[in-house]
């Protein structure tokens, strides 16, 4: 039975990166599962082919009229993941698109076990459609399609991060891609509308949803602190990402927020209870930062709770001054040999300037 594990990926360097630690994760899993005897193809269809020169895909070129037309009439972005694994269907019997913020817990080959006709495999089931009236679209779509009895109260939501069908089911994307072009036009810009057509095509259709939330961990949530870890992979293992170090490093980037212990969290907001009121939390998000976590990958992310506490601040309060709070003394002193640091380093950002 041929397989297809899917990226599509193409404009920022970000998104390469994402789809390398990925792929790399996808790799490792299956090394460790090796047993299982499948055979499972990895495609990446991208605009840049280079970043995935000797590593065990198939790389499609995408060209910017290939893009162009599946990004189809109104040019939304997301319409290219259901184009893409419409294509793939033509020659797989089952396939799996993957989005690039994400890494595998377990081995692909679960994920094709999970596959099969009259299903579709998605990262995760959400709540029922009529659940959240108040979003745009509720608001926006709902009585259109309950007219058409497209769309009730109880269908269920589903997160597109992961899509799998088989070969039997592709006429669903046919279905999917035809709704995003009629309904783009009345969505109200919802972000969301290539996932919710999804759902919307599956009901329709009367195919049953599997999820795999704990196969796959999809960080489309707190994005720069899992960038911070996989940039840190990728700096440390460069041109062997596929190494056997490489590999038993991508099991060491967990799905965790990294955060100080419990107890030392308890010390950090008793002792930033010396600061003024309006100072504490940002000297706590600053401390999170500086905490020596054991994992090499963690301590990355230090640079990115420093620039999550100047952003939660000016979030809380537009005319704060943290480049004066910085120049506190009891401040300086608990943030020890780091203040420093952490002063040029959210100069650079732009995160103490004056607000305007």
């Amino acid at each position: 039975m041929t397989q297809s594990l899917l990226y599509i990926v193409y404009g920022a360097d970000t998104y390469h990166r994402e789809a390398l630690f990925s792929i790399a994760s996808a790799c490792a899993q299956l090394a460790r599962d090796s047993g299982a005897g499948e055979r499972i193809d990895i495609q990446v269809w991208t605009d840049r082919p280079e970043p995935y020169q000797g590593l065990p895909v198939a790389v499609q070129a995408l060209s910017p009229e290939q893009l162009q037309a599946w990004r189809g009439p109104h040019g939304y972005h997301f319409r290219a993941k259901h184009a893409v694994l419409r294509e793939a269907l033509r020659a797989a019997e089952r396939a799996i698109l993957i989005d690039t913020d994400t890494f595998f817990h377990t081995s692909p080959s679960v994920l094709f076990s999970y596959l099969q006709p009259g299903a579709l495999l998605c990262n995760r089931i959400g709540p029922a459609y009529g659940e959240r009236r108040e979003e745009t679209l509720y608001v926006a779509l709902a009585s259109r399609l309950q007219q058409r009895g497209q769309a009730d109260d109880g269908m269920p939501m589903l997160n597109s991060g992961v899509i799998g069908l088989c070969r039997e089911d592709a006429c669903l994307l046919d279905h999917s891609l035809a709704l995003m072009d009629e309904l783009f036009p009345h969505a109200q810009g919802a972000y969301t509308l290539e996932e919710f057509v999804l759902a919307v095509a599956c009901r329709t259709a009367g195919l049953t949803l599997k999820d795999c939330a704990d196969d796959i961990h999809h960080y489309w949530s707190r994005k720069a602190l899992f960038r911070a870890k996989i940039d840190a992979w990728l700096q440390k293992h460069r041109d062997r990402l596929l190494s056997p170090d490489a590999l038993a490093d991508t099991f060491r980037i967990s799905s965790e927020l990294p955060r100080p212990p419990s107890p030392t969290r308890l010390r950090m907001k008793l002792i930033t209870c010396l600061l003024p009121r309006a100072q504490r939390q940002f000297a706590r998000e600053l401390l999170y930062g500086c905490y020596p976590y054991p994992n090499e990958f963690d301590r990355a992310c230090g640079p990115v709770w420093w620039e999550k506490a100047a952003i939660n601040l000016r979030e809380r309060d537009a005319k704060a001054a943290p480049a004066a709070w910085l120049r506190n003394p009891l401040l300086r002193m608990l943030l020890g040999s780091n203040a420093a640091r952490i002063t040029a380093h959210l100069k650079a950002q732009g995160l103490l300037d004056a607000p305007h």
